[in-house]
């Protein structure tokens, strides 16, 4: 097998955060929908941008953002994800190599702009995310580099791009490229409504042998097992995935490889600020377990820290020194 060079090679959306405080009536007022995420059009993404307060720009994506918590704990990764040749598109490009994350994916030229997500925060830290796509979604299979898929030793996929066919295109071609090069692939569910529209698709690849890990929440898992029944639900879907990671927010996280199970508790943090990021850093943590061969115990408390980390400022990417918190946890 080849000798690889990534530890972790993610293909999501491009995307821009533009993250702005916001009160409840605010909320009310615009229509939207608090805590979640809706997928919205050019023409609403400007006039909520217009109505909006004072906004802070800062790169996401929720692969993207994991990458960023991977890089950080010291381990070589790439993305491959699409923007467009306007202004957002070289703050995201700039960032994400700035961070030490392999991107040389070209910009497309002309419409539709750069991915933008407006996330409304409220006093009570509930992130309300509005998400206009871009440029995100035409992601086209000629991105797919080939030889870096070869030297990665996982591919992680971001359901949120599962909903465009053009990126449903790139990702599939990507998956067959990575296991016929003995590689490991992980999807995220993303949200539960990408788990409505492709529950099915999804547990074809489960089925398949696509799929070594499988990220989720408690929502997201729920959806995928129709069921109301959480525990059931983790127990059902664990059985038909080589390993599930699932997360139940303050409540903590389980993971399930065979017969290996665990469970770990939410970090403390004195003032949560913004939960945007939460799960893709919790996946960076769980990612650099893997990668250092650690426990499943380690890889959720690693997860947990990590998480805890972002949710305790603006923005989705991490500002503190994870890897220093990361060791001082673990007495390692």
């Amino acid at each position: 097998m080849t000798q690889t060079r990534y530890d972790v090679l993610a293909i999501g959306n491009a995307i821009v955060d533009v993250i702005s405080d916001a009160d409840d009536a605010f909320i009310a007022a615009q229509k939207l929908n608090k805590g979640g995420m809706t997928l919205i059009d050019a023409e609403r993404a400007q006039s909520l941008y217009d109505a909006m307060g004072p906004g802070r720009e800062i790169s996401g994506g929720s692969a993207a953002n994991t990458l960023a918590g991977l890089s950080r704990l010291g381990h070589k990764t790439a993305f491959i994800g699409q923007v467009s040749q306007d202004q957002l598109g070289d703050v995201f490009a700039h960032d994400i190599r700035a961070t030490g994350i392999d991107f040389d994916v070209p910009a497309r030229p002309g419409e539709p702009p750069t991915a933008r997500c407006l996330i409304l925060v409220t006093p009570d830290a509930q992130r309300t995310m509005n998400t206009f796509l871009g440029a995100a979604q035409f992601l086209p299979e000629t991105a797919i580099d080939k030889g870096k898929i070869e030297a990665s030793d996982w591919l992680y996929l971001e359901g949120y791009l599962w909903n465009a066919p053009e990126s449903r295109a790139a990702m599939t071609g990507a998956i067959a490229i990575a296991k016929k090069a003995g590689r490991k692939v992980a999807l995220t569910l993303s949200d539960a409504f990408v788990v409505d529209g492709h529950r099915d698709e999804f547990f074809a690849l489960m089925d398949d042998g696509s799929l070594d890990l499988l990220f989720a929440n408690d929502t997201e898992v729920r959806a995928m097992m129709q069921t109301e029944d959480t525990e059931a639900a983790v127990a059902a879907l664990a059985a038909r995935v080589p390993m599930l990671v699932c997360t139940h927010g303050a409540a903590g996280a389980e993971a399930h490889r065979g017969d290996e199970h665990a469970r770990g508790g939410a970090e403390k943090v004195n003032r949560v600020v913004d939960t945007t990021g939460a799960g893709g850093l919790f996946a960076a943590g769980g990612f650099a377990g893997l990668a250092e061969g650690r426990s499943l115990e380690d890889c959720l408390t690693m997860g947990a820290v990590c998480a805890a980390e972002v949710i305790s400022h603006y923005g989705a990417r991490p500002e503190a020194d994870i890897r220093k918190l990361v060791a001082e946890r673990l007495g390692s």
